[in-house]
């Protein structure tokens, strides 16, 4: 199951995300998926409003990408273990604008010059929120539909806390489970994965930098210190989170399900492995 699309490239992402739609309710149709996809890609791109390009290096759209194929690919996987209730193609539609608008929140206007916006590292969250809320309406999501995509972003990160979220009920919570699993497997899986932890560590630094956070008090104090202890941020933090916390719901992935092989797992498996043999220098 995995990839199933070149994660470079929004047109491809989105044409899985018709594919499985089509395949999950026959009757839908694409035209919201394809303007969320269409709209989100001119957001990061400037082309939105006020705001400047997304200039996050570790954060940015084939992130995004990444994250949206895995959720996809979650949906997909439920289906085919018919799991109940069956999803709508309006619960897809939530999930695609929660997944492309989760990390809107590192945006910055244009009249915001300074540093990028990995300077909103610690509260990208709710601003993404805060931008999802302003631009849903827009294209016709009322207040219940947006106050969901909201508690789906509201899972993600790792200073998510699920317990003090308020669903909607048990489809809004897989909707926002699936999201923080698929924000965390899209990342971690990817086959850049290790390269990129230096563009990570420099959205941190960025951020800590912005709020005078002093070195000893910093999460990470070096790129080397950050590789070191991803093997236990995985097994540790991540894994349990998406066991307990999101409700194991990686399991759809699994071929069969639930435990048969689950590509995602062991791609972010490997990528943890290989951390013992790459140089910071190397992550760049």
């Amino acid at each position: 199951m995995f990839p199933k699309a070149d994660t470079r490239d929004a047109q491809a992402v989105r044409g899985v995300a018709r594919t499985i739609l089509q395949q999950l309710c026959p009757q839908s149709s694409p035209e919201v998926v394809d303007r969320l996809f269409a709209d989100v890609e001119k957001m990061f791109a400037g082309g939105y409003l006020d705001y400047l390009p997304l200039d996050t290096r570790y954060h940015d759209f084939e992130h995004t990408l990444q994250a949206a194929l895995c959720l996809v690919l979650l949906f997909e996987g439920r289906s085919r273990a018919g799991a109940k209730p069956e999803l709508k193609a309006r619960h897809f539609e939530m999930a695609i604008a929660g997944v492309l608008l989760h990390d809107s929140g590192y945006l910055r206007l244009r009249s915001d010059s300074d540093g990028t916006g990995a300077k909103y590292t610690f509260f990208h969250v709710s601003r993404s929120c805060a931008f999802a809320a302003s631009y849903l309406p827009t294209i016709g999501f009322n207040n219940v539909e947006v106050d969901t995509v909201e508690n789906a972003i509201r899972c993600t990160g790792p200073r998510s806390d699920v317990a003090t979220i308020e669903f909607g009920g048990d489809i809004d919570r897989f909707l926002g489970c699936a999201l923080a699993t698929a924000d965390f497997l899209g990342q971690m899986a990817a086959p850049d994965y290790i390269e990129d932890l230096g563009f990570l560590f420099n959205e941190f630094e960025e951020s800590d930098n912005f709020y005078h956070v002093p070195p000893v008090k910093r999460v990470f104090r070096s790129l080397g210190e950050l590789i070191a202890k991803t093997p236990k941020f995985w097994e540790s933090y991540v894994l349990p989170k998406l066991d307990h916390d999101y409700c194991g719901v990686y399991h759809y992935l699994a071929d069969p399900y639930p435990d048969g092989h689950n590509a995602y797992i062991d791609a972010v498996e490997r990528n943890v492995a290989r951390t013992v043999s790459v140089s910071p220098a190397a992550a760049c």
